[in-house]
C-alpha cells in the first residue's frame, strides 16, 4: 500500500488517508439520495437511479484513486442533473435515454479532449468571468429547484392583466409571479425544518452535516406523518432497485436513446448544442475544482498545470485526473445516471490531510456499502433532500465573487450567463445567452478579434439552434 499510493513522498499515513476519505464521504454522500429523487422526475426508475447513482461514484472514484493517485471523489454532479431533468428532459422533450445517449457522448468527447491539446484550446476559449458566472447560476438554479421542492413557492396572478390569449381562450397568465405558500402544510413545515437544520449544523461545522440532516429530516417526518414507514423493504427492496437497474444499464444505446436520437435531422443542432452545454460544464467544475482545491495543498503544483497545458496524454498527474473524471462520465451515463464529475466536496478530506488515491479508495467503499441503504431510501420525502439543494446552490454562489461588476463589459455577460439562467430556467439558454451578449460587448468595443474562434463558433451555434427552434 505504502509502494502503491506512495504515502510518504506525498507526506501522509494509512489512518490519515482513511480518515479523509470517511471525512469526503459523509460530506457528499447526500447524492445517494438527492440524485434518485431529481433524475426519478424524468420517468426513470427510482431504485435504478439509486444503484447507478452508487456504481458510478464508486467505480468513478476507484478510477481517480487507482489510476491518477489523488484524494478526489466522483458522483452524479448537482448541476448536471438540474440540467439533465429540468432543461434536457423537461424543457428540451428529449426522453431520458437520449438524455443519457448525450452524456455518454460528452464522456466520449471529454476523453479526447484530455488526451490531446484541443483542452487548452477550449479553457482558454472561454473567458474567466464567464466561468465563474456559470458557476454561480447553476447554484441560483439548484438553489431554486430545492425552493420549489420543499413547496415553499406558489404562483400568484393579476386576473385580467396580462394575460395571454389565443381564440378565446387563456393559454396563459403572462403577471403570474411567484410567491410564498401558506404555511400550514406538514409537508412544507418538514422542509423548513429541514433547512434550519441544514443551516445549524453547516455552521457548527459537524462532519457530514447535510447527510445527517437528510436523515434527521426524514426521521422527524415519520411523527408528522409526511413519512410512512410501511413502505419499507416494499417500495424498493435491494431485489427491486437490482431489477429496475437493467431497465436503465444500456439504455442509453437502445431504440429510445441513441437510434432516435439522431433519427431527426432537424434537431441535430440542438443536439450538439445539448452535448457541447453538458462538456462545457462538466470540464469547468472538474477543473476549477483541481486547481481550486489542487494548489492549497500541493497536490497538483502550477508545474503540473503547466505540464497538463502543454502535453498531450499522461504526463502530468492533473491528466490523469482528468481522464478519470471523463471516463466515470461516460460509466455512469452507460449505468443509467447524468454526468459522474469530480466533487468539489472532496475538499473536506483533503483539509482533513488526504493527499492520495487512497483517500479516494475507501470512499468509493463507503459508497459500496450504501447498497444495503436502499430499503430506506425510497421513504425520504422531498422535504428531506429539498434543503440539500438550497445548501448546495448557497455554496455554488461564491463564484461570483469573481466577477467585477462594477465592469459593465464584464458584468453583462455574466449576469446572463448567471442570474439570467434560473430565471429563465435553463442551463443551456443562460450559457447561450452569456456566449451572445459577450460577443455583443467586444463588437461593441471593437475588440471582436479578442473573441477566441472556439467561443464566437459556439455562439454562432447557439444563434442557430434559437433561430431552428422558433422555426419548428
Amino acid at each position: 500500500m505504502e509502494r502503491f499510493f506512495k504515502l510518504k513522498e506525498n507526506g501522509t499515513n494509512v489512518s490519515t488517508e482513511l480518515m479523509a476519505g470517511l471525512t469526503t464521504f459523509f460530506a457528499m454522500s447526500y447524492i445517494i439520495f438527492v440524485n434518485p429523487d431529481m433524475l426519478s422526475i424524468t420517468g426513470m426508475p427510482k431504485g435504478a437511479v439509486f444503484l447507478a447513482t452508487i456504481f458510478a461514484a464508486a467505480i468513478g472514484t476507484l478510477v481517480m484513486a487507482l489510476f491518477a493517485n489523488v484524494p478526489y471523489a466522483q458522483a452524479p454532479g448537482m448541476g448536471l442533473n438540474a440540467f439533465f431533468t429540468f432543461t434536457v428532459c423537461s424543457q428540451l422533450g428529449f426522453s431520458w435515454e437520449q438524455a443519457l445517449a448525450m452524456v455518454f457522448i460528452c464522456g466520449i468527447v471529454n476523453i479526447l479532449i484530455t488526451v490531446t491539446k484541443i483542452r487548452k484550446s477550449i479553457i482558454k476559449a472561454i473567458p474567466v468571468s464567464l466561468q465563474h458566472a456559470i458557476g454561480g447560476g447553476i447554484g441560483i438554479f439548484i438553489a431554486y429547484i430545492g425552493i420549489k421542492n420543499a413547496g415553499l413557492l406558489q404562483f400568484t396572478s393579476d386576473p385580467g392583466k396580462n394575460v395571454i390569449l389565443e381564440g378565446g381562450t387563456v393559454i396563459s397568465d403572462a403577471s403570474a409571479v411567484p410567491a410564498l405558500v401558506n404555511l400550514n402544510n406538514p409537508t412544507v413545515i418538514l422542509a423548513l425544518i429541514g433547512i434550519a437544520i441544514t443551516v445549524i449544523l453547516l455552521l457548527l461545522r459537524v462532519k457530514g452535516a447535510i447527510l445527517i440532516s437528510i436523515v434527521a429530516t426524514t426521521l422527524i417526518g415519520i411523527p408528522m406523518g409526511v413519512v410512512d414507514l410501511s413502505q419499507i423493504g416494499t417500495t424498493q427492496s435491494v431485489t427491486e432497485s437490482f431489477e429496475q437497474l437493467g431497465t436503465t444499464i444500456g439504455a442509453a444505446f437502445g431504440s429510445n436513446g441513441f437510434v432516435s436520437l439522431f433519427n431527426d435531422a432537424s434537431k441535430l443542432p440542438l443536439v450538439l448544442m445539448t452535448i457541447f452545454a453538458f462538456s462545457l460544464s462538466d470540464t469547468f467544475d472538474t477543473i476549477g475544482t483541481f486547481i481550486g482545491t489542487g494548489r492549497k495543498s500541493g497536490i497538483f503544483s502550477e508545474e503540473d498545470e503547466k505540464t497538463m497545458e502543454t502535453s498531450t496524454g499522461f504526463k502530468s498527474k492533473m491528466d490523469k485526473a482528468l481522464f478519470a473524471d471523463a471516463i466515470a462520465t461516460s460509466i455512469g451515463a452507460l449505468l443509467g445516471t447524468s454526468n459522474t464529475t469530480t466533487y468539489v466536496e472532496s475538499a473536506a478530506g483533503i483539509g482533513a490531510g488526504g493527499r492520495t488515491g487512497l483517500t479516494s479508495l475507501a470512499t468509493a467503499v463507503l459508497f459500496l456499502l450504501c447498497i444495503f441503504l436502499a430499503p430506506v431510501a425510497g421513504i425520504v420525502p422531498a422535504a428531506a433532500t429539498a434543503p440539500a439543494l438550497i445548501i448546495v446552490g448557497v455554496m455554488m454562489l461564491s463564484s461570483f465573487k469573481e466577477i467585477q461588476w462594477d465592469d459593465l463589459d464584464e458584468a453583462i455577460p455574466a449576469f446572463f450567463a448567471g442570474i439570467f439562467m434560473a430565471l429563465v430556467y435553463s442551463i443551456s439558454y443562460g450559457i447561450a445567452a452569456g456566449f451572445i451578449f459577450y460577443c455583443i460587448v467586444k463588437l461593441v468595443r471593437g475588440k471582436l478579434k479578442e473573441v477566441h474562434p472556439i467561443l464566437l463558433v459556439s455562439t454562432l451555434l447557439f444563434i442557430a439552434n434559437f433561430v431552428i427552434l422558433a422555426i419548428i
